[in-house]
């Protein structure tokens, strides 16, 4: 079965290396269904329902979102506020919809990976960073599975950079 690669990065002409990594998925169109959030979505507006369905029809499901400002863009938090409601993904009556299907982050950093540890600027490890994506996921019983994390495109996002990052991010995807 396809993995499901939903991509949530809000100006996508702009970006060099999640545009660089739906090119590459958009080869293997047998592998990953893409679907980027923001271009179905310029008003951000949601189709709930739609977009239940879509997480229905896949076993691995990937978000692929820049992290800045420590977070996920606002429309992958919307995307969870308004998708994965009670009665769905969660709650005493709930089919738990999202239940065993895999679920992963594929995340590109701006910052370079020293940066992110206890005695570092930043304080914290992506890890902890990330633990409340970590925390939604269980919830809902779903497999939430380690991340993909591609550092450095702050000051490295040359071709040569970007492009290391393409098979490491398609074996991570084979991985899942």
């Amino acid at each position: 079965m396809k993995t499901l690669v939903i991509v949530i990065h809000p100006d996508i002409q702009h970006s060099a290396i999640n545009r660089r990594w739906i090119e590459e998925l958009n080869k293997y169109p047998d592998r990953y269904a893409v679907h980027q959030l923001y271009e179905v979505y310029p008003d951000e507006k949601l189709n709930i329902t739609a977009e239940q369905k879509l997480v229905e029809q896949h076993d691995k499901i990937v978000f692929q979102f820049p992290y800045y400002w420590f977070n996920c863009p606002p429309l992958f938090k919307k995307w969870l506020d308004e998708v994965m409601i009670y009665g769905w993904a969660y709650g005493r009556q709930s089919d738990f919809k999202m239940s065993d299907k895999r679920i992963a982050l594929a995340i590109s950093l701006g910052i370079d990976e020293q940066g992110y540890n206890h005695s570092a600027l930043y304080k914290y490890t992506v890890e902890e960073l990330t633990r409340p994506f970590e925390l939604s996921f269980e919830y809902v019983k779903a497999d939430y599975r380690p991340f993909f994390a591609y550092y450095g495109m702050e000051h490295n996002a040359s071709d040569e950079w970007i492009e290391k990052s393409v098979p490491q991010y398609l074996a991570f995807l084979d991985a899942l």
